[in-house]
């Protein structure tokens, strides 16, 4: 049964993956839909006309008449709402949603939804690890992996989302039965006026939320919200009642809850401080939609991190080599210059640059100086980063990663890890940072 009126009339725009899976999602619904798109010949236009040729599709500028004969827009995560037509058509009455309302309409599931600058990718895949370890039909996607809509079924017990802000600019009403966002740090400044317009997307994900899982150690994730709702909360320092953090006993390190130790730090295969916190983050999650300790924890002891996030990708002549290529804002890149530079011997050789996307870099001097032998800088806003960075390290410009991963064997000494953390994205160079990350791997993998 349909929960939204069927004689209405829709539009679609965006046909990206998210679009798409509402075109799929519509039409078994019976819906009446059109589509629109900005592009000439979107990705999944092709697609699109083979199997639902009966559906109109209208590609190019947008038409804020066409836009206005609908009831609701369904806008793309990629399309800000600001987008002059879109906004012409939301001031004559058109309703602007997106996948996410949408699903949130339908799921009848608990849903625990995770937003963030930063990590929101590997606490989500966690969550949903432990949520399986311990029985649970659980369907996890959103941002990351399968859109929202394509994971509807009604035999799922549980339902683990990443949300972007682009997604959380057209979510209503999420009434997630726990929600967090981990951190906050400039990102898609090219997007918003500023962080705090960043940080009221990103906040929209508390919305009828029924419990809160909050990061003690960033300020700016503390939810928008009303004190007397449940809340849990974790960190790096020592926990407390309903507090997930870090014990000290006979000189080793444990991931703890209130004033129980759960986990020796040792046993995480997944390195750094920033993935202690992650874990912890996790554990919140999962013990806030009931799962045991014990198959979270067994979770923790098997899980490797995601492929770009941090990920150990060889070792030569005594140095290690991370790839880290989804740091593609200042905050991720902070998390792992920090987290690995207090987690390994040496010093770290980083490799930084890209397509800024607008972000301040000044933030990255005072960790650089401390934890960097020397910085390697390649991309669009090389020199952005060398001026914000001034004389924190030894700075070296390179045309090409190839190039970059080579100076970095020369100035590295055993002990030492070479880190890809750009701070920015990877689209003045690459076809994405997953691109970029496996050719960071194939240098490294030729170096002698």
């Amino acid at each position: 049964m349909s929960l939204i009126a069927s004689d209405q009339f829709r539009i679609v725009v965006g046909l990206g993956k998210s679009g798409m899976s509402l075109v799929r999602f519509l039409a078994r619904q019976g819906l009446r839909f059109a589509v629109c798109d900005t592009r000439a010949n979107p990705p999944e236009l092709e697609g699109l006309k083979r199997d639902y040729p009966e559906v109109e599709v209208r590609c190019g500028e947008l038409d804020v008449e066409f836009l206005c004969r609908a009831s609701e827009l369904y806008v793309s995560p990629g399309l800000a709402i600001s987008t002059p037509a879109l906004a012409e058509a939301a001031a004559r009455g058109v309703k602007l949603s997106g996948d996410i309302d949408l699903f949130a309409r339908y799921a009848k599931a608990p849903i625990v939804a995770i937003t963030g600058s930063n990590a929101k990718s590997t606490v989500t895949t966690l969550v949903g690890e432990m949520a399986a370890a311990a029985g649970k039909r659980v369907a996890v996607g959103g941002n990351l992996g399968t859109p929202a809509l394509d994971l509807l079924d009604d035999s799922v017990e549980l339902y683990v989302l990443e949300l972007s802000s682009f997604q959380l600019e057209t979510t209503h009403q999420l009434n997630a039965e726990v929600a967090t966002c981990l951190n906050i740090s400039e990102d898609h400044m090219d997007r918003y006026s500023g962080l705090p317009a960043y940080h009221l997307a990103k906040h929209r994900i508390f919305r009828g939320a029924r419990q809160v899982v909050i990061n003690r150690d960033d300020a700016l994730s503390r939810p928008l919200v009303a004190d007397q709702l449940p809340s849990l909360c974790f960190g790096l320092g020592k926990p407390d009642f309903n507090r997930f953090g870090l014990l000290e006993e006979n000189g080793e390190k444990y991931l703890a809850y209130q004033f129980a130790a759960l986990l020796p730090v040792r046993e995480l295969k997944i390195r750094g401080a920033h993935n202690q916190s992650n874990a912890l983050a996790a554990l919140a999650l999962g013990h806030a939609v009931g799962l045991p300790f014990e198959p979270m924890l067994a979770t923790l002891r098997q899980f490797k991190g995601l492929a770009h996030r941090c990920q150990w990708v060889g070792e030569r002549a005594g140095v290690s080599y991370y790839d880290d290529s989804k740091a593609t804002n200042v905050g991720a890149a902070l998390a792992a210059i920090e987290g690995l530079g207090a987690d390994i011997a040496g010093k770290l050789v980083l490799i930084a640059g890209g397509d800024g996307k607008g972000a301040d870099f000044s933030a990255l001097k005072a960790p650089v100086a401390r934890f960097c032998r020397a910085v390697v800088l390649l991309g669009r806003d090389a020199e952005r980063l060398a001026e914000a960075l001034g004389d924190a390290a030894p700075l070296l410009r390179v045309k090409t990663l190839d190039e970059a991963v080579q100076r970095c064997s020369e100035l590295a000494e055993s002990g030492d890890a070479v880190l890809l953390s750009p701070a920015c994205a990877s689209l003045d160079m690459f076809k994405n940072f997953e691109e970029r990350g496996r050719l960071f791997a194939q240098a490294v993998e030729a170096l002698h």
